[in-house]
């Protein structure tokens, strides 16, 4: 009796390699003021309006020691309303964490952030450059960060970039399975780049500024997360040109915001 030969299984079609980008590693941000109106005559005019009525710009310049002086004098007694009437729009970009920060911030500021659910995310990843200091010393409320070892930079280096390369190529392959933008980015890190657009006034920076920066004039210590005040410290760079009379009262008054 002759067997009949057992049917020969369909052959399981290969799968489709994913091609796996590059990933880039950066340890900067980007900080570009894009647009903006604001100078410190938007305060002069403002706060003159209190007791003069409207005026011209020339009757607002034309005394610029008078000028300072009142502004100075708004900065000192905290007269805040005349320092919002201005805006700077900044595009930013910095590592996720960066912008979970940021976004602590809310009066006087706007944001709009590229989206995860509607693009697919750049693999551009966040490494600490070798002047950042790594290790933490003391309790909470109460510690200071000092320089790490070459042994210390070298296992920070390589964890971050393997972990950023390997979460990449995760989310390339749920991509490339069909799977959802909005479902596949949760597999990626706080550490990848994002970006934004910011605005904000001179009174809302001046209280960023505050808190997100460490500076000799000012009265109240803070004690920022470096990354968030490099992103402050570009910010701040750019405010001061626009408004300097502005700028060098916010440091002659110790850096509170009115």
């Amino acid at each position: 009796m002759s067997e009949t030969p057992a049917e020969t299984p369909a052959e399981t079609p290969a799968a489709t390699p994913v091609e796996t980008e590059k990933a880039s590693f950066r340890s900067d941000v980007t900080v570009e003021l894009v647009k903006h109106s604001a100078a410190d005559s938007d305060v002069l005019w403002a706060a003159r309006v209190s007791t003069a009525g409207e005026q011209s710009l020339d009757e607002l310049t034309k005394d610029p020691e008078r000028s300072k002086g009142l502004i100075n004098f708004l900065m000192r007694d905290r007269h805040g309303s005349p320092f919002e009437h201005n805006s700077m729009t900044f595009f930013i970009s910095a590592p996720i964490f960066v912008f979970r920060e940021f976004m602590r911030h809310r009066v006087g500021w706007s944001y709009n952030e590229e989206s995860g659910r509607y693009r697919r995310l750049e693999p551009v990843f966040y490494v600490p450059g070798e002047d950042r200091k790594l290790v933490q010393q003391g309790r909470p409320g109460k510690y200071e960060f000092v320089d790490g070892t070459s042994e210390q930079h070298a296992l920070t280096g390589r964890a971050m970039e393997d972990a950023y390369r390997h979460a990449y190529e995760a989310y390339q392959e749920m991509l490339a399975a069909g799977v959802a933008r909005e479902v596949a980015r949760a597999v990626l890190p706080v550490g990848l780049y994002s970006s934004m657009y910011a605005t904000c006034n001179a009174r809302s920076l001046m209280h960023f500024l505050g808190l997100r920066t460490q500076h000799e004039q000012a009265a109240v210590p803070s004690f920022p997360q470096r990354e968030i005040e490099m992103v402050g410290e570009k910010m701040e760079e750019a405010w001061a040109g626009l408004m300097p009379l502005t700028h060098a009262a916010f440091n002659a008054n110790g850096r509170v915001a009115p």
